[in-house]
C-alpha cells in the first residue's frame, strides 16, 4: 500500500462530509450552484 493511503483518505472523507453538511444546512440541492432567475418579471397582479 502506498504510504499515508488511509490518512489521505480520511482527509478527503472529512472534506466531502463538510460539503455535505453545510449543503443540508442551507437546504441546497446537490446539483445546483444558486437560483438563476430567468430576467422576465412576472407582474405583481396578474389579472393586468
Amino acid at each position: 500500500m502506498a504510504d499515508n493511503f488511509l490518512e489521505r483518505h480520511r482527509e478527503e472523507y472529512e472534506q466531502r462530509k463538510q460539503r455535505w453538511l453545510l449543503r443540508k444546512k442551507l437546504h441546497l440541492h446537490p446539483g445546483k450552484k444558486g437560483t438563476h432567475r430567468t430576467g422576465v418579471d412576472k407582474p405583481e397582479d396578474e389579472a393586468l
